[in-house]
């Protein structure tokens, strides 16, 4: 057997998103999410994140899946391959308007339900060394809860290591499952039959040639974003440390390549943006573009010659 990698927005959308997801997607907030009580989720509507106008142009990787418990409840779950720059305020931002577009004009507060934001990440966000982070509103002091009304949920991919034999819960496979779905030949017997379904829709005999090309161009599309952002920076840092070697001959080397090194960081930073918006060019629109780069419309037109 041969499976599509489920860290493509694509994949994950076919595993967590579709009409027949609604088991395994409880099966998966219910082993990454404690509810308050011990609850667990029995049931629940998957519904499409892309029907608010705001989100308009940004369904490519803004988010994948969105779906409102029995309770009204609304857990929003996104894959994020790439980091960049504003990426940890979109995610608060999109948090606090799914929590507010909830009230229509006049209605009272007490309507608002909580939104929980699930963010799954193919990157390393925090410098603990812990894979599973939980953020609340909290007093700093005693750590006295405000509410519970918007919370989030951040898993860094990377730090998760366990072999499958060292799986110890439902949570391990999971993650187990988002590392590896694409280097595995064979479903694997010693895990839960919602992770045996996941595998079985990612099964690439299970896809069209057409599909699989999509599959292929949005794995493309990553790599190369990836490649950019690694060669601007592998660029700033060479001409950082020679701009530091200059300065270091008049202010003093150990100065100079400090501050070399800073600068060329920063030439890095915007080299890689401007390879991420040419990439994107034929994709998306400009006001998109500038979003997700920070560059300026008027930079991007200029890309755009």
């Amino acid at each position: 057997m041969q499976f599509l990698d489920v860290k493509t927005d694509y994949a994950f959308k076919k595993v967590f998103g579709s009409e027949k997801s609604t088991d395994i997607l409880i099966s998966f907030l219910n082993s990454i999410i404690e509810f308050e009580n011990d609850a667990k989720i029995k049931s629940l509507n998957i519904l499409d994140p892309y029907n608010v106008p705001q989100l308009k142009g940004m369904k490519d990787t803004f988010v994948d899946v969105k779906a409102k418990l029995d309770n009204d409840n609304i857990v929003i779950i996104e894959m994020q391959v790439l980091n960049h720059d504003g990426f940890e305020k979109r995610i608060l931002y999109n948090t606090a308007k799914n929590y507010s577009q909830q009230l229509k004009k006049g209605d009272n507060y007490h309507l608002l339900n909580p939104v929980i934001a699930l963010t799954i990440v193919n990157f390393e966000m925090f410098e603990f060394e812990k894979y599973k982070s939980n953020f609340k509103l909290l007093e700093k002091d005693n750590f006295t809860t405000y509410k519970d009304d918007i919370e989030l949920i951040f898993i860094e991919l990377p730090k998760f290591t366990k072999l499958l034999n060292e799986c110890e819960n439902i949570e391990d496979k999971w993650l187990y499952f988002l590392n590896n779905s694409e280097d595995l030949t064979v479903i694997p017997k010693d895990i839960d039959n919602n992770i045996k379904d996941a595998f079985e829709i990612l099964n690439t005999a299970n896809f069209t040639v057409d599909e699989l090309e999509l599959q292929r161009k949005r794995k493309e599309f990553i790599y190369i974003q990836r490649n950019s952002i690694e060669k601007a920076k592998r660029d700033g840092r060479k001409e950082g440390l020679e701009e530091g070697r200059e300065e270091g001959k008049i202010e003093g080397l150990e100065q100079g390549l400090e501050q070399g090194l800073e600068q060329g960081l920063e030439q890095g930073e915007k080299k890689a943006k401007i390879e991420i918006a040419k990439s994107l060019l034929d994709i998306l629109d400009i006001n998109t573009i500038a979003s997700k780069t920070g560059l300026s419309i008027k930079e991007i037109k200029n890309l755009k010659g």
